[in-house]
C-alpha cells in the first residue's frame, strides 16, 4: 500500500463481492490492482463478512466488503477500470444476481447523483442490502445519502445471516494473493 496519497481527487466508496472459487482472494487482488493503478488510492476498506445468497439463483454463500478510495478519474473512467478488473476475474454477467467471480460496484462517487445508461450514483439499490451497507458503515458511516448516515441505514436494514469473515480491515494485504 501507498505511504503518501498521490490523487486529489474525488472519494469513491465500492462494494466488493463474489462466491465462485476463492472470492477472498479475487478481492484482495482487485484491491490491490486498484492500489497500483496510477489514478487510484485505497485509503480503507472494511472487514470481510459473510452474507447469505441473494437474489433468484440458488447459489453458494458470498463474501462482500467495502472500500474507500480517493481517485481523479472521473464517474466513467472509474467504471471503465472496475470493469476491466472485474474482466481480469473472468466476471460473466449471464444471470443478474446470480452467482459470480467477483463483483465490484460503485457505490458512491463525491457528493455527485447521476444517472446514465452505465452508471447509476449512488447505487439504486444500496440502501436496501445489509451486505452493503454494514461494510460500508465501517469505512464511511457519516456518508449522508438521501438525508441520513450510511451508520443510521445500517442500523435500521434486516442483516439475518450475515457475519464477519475477518477481524479488521487489513485482511487483502494479508489474503496470500
Amino acid at each position: 500500500m501507498k505511504t503518501a496519497r498521490r490523487n486529489a481527487g474525488e472519494r469513491v466508496t465500492l462494494g466488493l463481492g463474489g462466491n465462485i472459487g476463492d472470492p477472498k482472494v479475487a478481492m484482495a487482488q482487485a484491491l490491490e490492482e486498484l492500489a497500483r493503478h496510477p489514478g487510484i488510492d485505497i485509503l480503507s476498506v472494511s472487514r470481510l463478512y459473510r452474507t447469505p445468497p441473494w437474489g433468484p439463483v440458488e447459489q453458494d454463500w458470498f463474501l462482500n466488503c467495502c472500500a474507500m478510495v480517493e481517485t481523479s478519474f472521473g464517474p466513467h473512467k472509474m467504471l471503465e477500470t472496475i470493469l476491466s478488473i472485474e474482466s481480469m476475474f473472468r466476471r460473466q454477467r449471464t444471470v443478474r444476481w446470480g452467482p459470480r467471480t467477483i463483483d465490484i460496484d460503485i457505490l458512491t462517487y463525491g457528493s455527485l447523483a447521476m444517472e446514465t445508461d452505465t452508471l447509476v450514483i449512488p447505487h439504486p439499490r444500496m440502501l436496501t442490502r445489509a451486505f452493503v451497507l454494514l461494510p460500508l458503515s465501517e469505512i464511511a458511516g457519516d456518508l449522508v445519502i438521501e438525508g441520513r448516515t450510511v451508520s443510521d441505514w445500517a442500523a435500521s436494514c434486516e442483516a439475518t445471516g450475515i457475519e464477519f469473515a475477518s477481524e479488521d480491515g487489513n485482511w487483502w494485504r494479508r489474503s496470500g494473493a
